[in-house]
């Protein structure tokens, strides 16, 4: 790990902190390495049940790269296969949660939009702004952008780099609800405790679902879904909420 990436558990929730405030939280490749040791930790980890991601002070979420560290890749194929902090995202097995607390811009944007659930701050704001430096993204912002907002608004950020305010990306559902600077980390908080006390193996296979439900054709994703729930209802699990529905009590499950 380093300083500059801040990783915890506690109970079944696993916090991933950007902690280099100074510099908007801009991702450098040792912050990358250790969000990658993060995520496998994550996913290694049954205790884990859900994860937050998150940037450190008031003004950013993450800015993307560090953009004075580009340079430092020897070639264009060195910096095609470099460890990618948004693809460690993307590799959770376990319901993500971003906790966007300022600006997403660039590769934050794309480390937000690899999260299952999208909360802000009322004062976050949200760009692709790579256009205005002569490339675009590359940890997927055109897709999952696309199939967040729609192809014509991912058009207007991608294509202009402009930002839009936390009021317009909660108008668009690029996140699901906004929450006062101060409240935010409780308020992400509870979310990630609420999912984490749901049947892990249920919510693990629920995201399989969600991704399924973008990259399969629908008679394909809906035959899949079915798989996943008789998968999900032969648990252990399934059979302990069963239990408790009848016996009138809190199911207690442990992922078997």
């Amino acid at each position: 790990m380093t300083e500059h990436i801040l990783f915890s558990i506690e109970g079944h929730v696993a916090t991933i902190t950007l902690n280099r405030p100074e510099k908007l939280n801009a991702a450098t490749a040792e912050m990358s390495d250790a969000i990658v040791a993060a995520a496998e930790e994550c996913n290694r980890n049954d205790a884990v049940r859900c994860v937050i991601v998150t940037g450190a002070g008031p003004k950013a979420f993450c800015a993307g790269s560090d953009i004075a560290e580009l340079d430092r890749y020897s070639s264009p194929w060195d910096f095609r296969n470099r460890a990618d902090y948004c693809d460690a995202i993307q590799t959770l097995r376990k319901p993500t949660i971003a906790a966007v607390n300022g600006f997403a811009l660039g590769g934050g944007l794309e480390t937000a939009l690899s999260c299952d659930i999208r909360i802000a701050s009322s004062s976050a704001g949200f760009a692709a702004p790579e256009i205005k430096l002569g490339w675009i993204g590359g940890g997927g912002m055109t897709t999952l952008l696309a199939h967040s907002i729609g192809p014509s608004n991912a058009a207007g950020m991608i294509m202009t780099g402009n930002t839009i305010d936390a009021r317009q990306a909660l108008a668009w559902g690029l996140v699901t609800e906004l929450v006062a600077q101060d409240s935010l980390a409780t308020h992400a908080r509870a979310l990630a405790e609420t999912i984490a006390s749901r049947a892990p193996i249920a919510a693990e296979t629920a995201k399989l679902n969600l991704n399924a439900a973008f990259s399969m054709p629908r008679a394909q994703a809906m035959a899949y879904e079915r798989d996943l729930q008789t998968i999900c209802f032969a648990t252990a699990d399934a059979a302990e909420g069963r239990a408790a529905f009848k016996e009138k009590r809190p199911p207690v499950f442990r992922k078997v």
